[in-house]
């Protein structure tokens, strides 16, 4: 993947550089930033910025509020990489648009990996492709979802869900298809990450939320009564 630019962020230099000596073998232009505050300073000067590692535990400002002001100016993917491993501390990297959640320790291999699997599906888009469905507007080349013509912000990885939700109308999806074919590669966590992203994506429809039906003990189905699916 030439030319794409992906921003390191950690506080451990032999981390980044761990991190930035995978990546280069796959011929990713990488820039480093040891805090938060170098990092925002690192991307506001190249917005072409394709994806961004961000580690959470670090001086200045950690990985959280990175994300929160990273969030207000763009939806570039974020991958959070920590040593931390409680569930709450996932939850709210989910809860912020972290869009992947890597612990440490963990394969570099892995890691480039997923990262060459986000950029491949934020590539792949074919340009004038939109979805509609039951008021929700889907411009894929774009990044656009529209709810009742009004916006709607959505992470990398809830606007890939709803994609799929959309796409496989009608059609009753297990977790763990979900996962094969949203986060596309062997995933080593549980299904609840799927769970948190679904509660989200349906906060942010509103009452569109609905359609997004939830089939016990297998998985989810995206259902609308009377409605013609549209794409081109």
């Amino acid at each position: 993947m030439d030319n794409v630019k992906i921003l390191v962020v950690d506080d451990e230099s032999r981390m980044r550089k761990l991190v930035k000596d995978f990546l280069a073998k796959k011929d990713f232009i990488v820039f480093e930033a040891g805090d938060g505050e170098q990092a925002l300073d690192i991307f506001m000067k190249n917005k072409d910025i394709s994806l961004i590692i961000l580690d959470i535990m670090m001086p200045k400002m950690d990985g959280y509020e990175t994300c929160k002001e990273i969030r207000k100016i763009s939806q570039v993917p974020i991958i959070m990489l920590t040593a931390k491993s409680d569930e709450r501390d996932e939850l709210t990297g989910f809860d912020l648009g972290i869009d992947e959640y890597i612990t440490k320790p963990f394969s570099p291999k892995i890691l480039v990996a997923r990262v060459e699997a986000i950029l491949r599906r934020t590539s792949d888009v074919m340009p004038d492709s939109h979805i509609e469905i039951g008021g929700i507007k889907m411009d894929l080349s774009a990044h656009l979802v529209t709810v009742d013509d009004q916006t709607v912000d959505l992470s990398f990885k809830e606007f890939e869900l709803l994609n799929y939700f959309m796409v496989n109308k009608g059609v009753a999806l297990s977790r763990e298809k979900i996962l094969n074919n949203v986060w596309n590669y062997d995933y080593f966590g549980d299904a609840r990450t799927i769970d948190t992203h679904v509660k989200k994506l349906r906060s942010k429809l509103g009452e569109k939320g609905e359609y997004i039906k939830t089939i016990w003990g297998m998985g989810y189905k995206f259902e609308v009564e009377d409605e013609t699916f549209n794409q081109n």
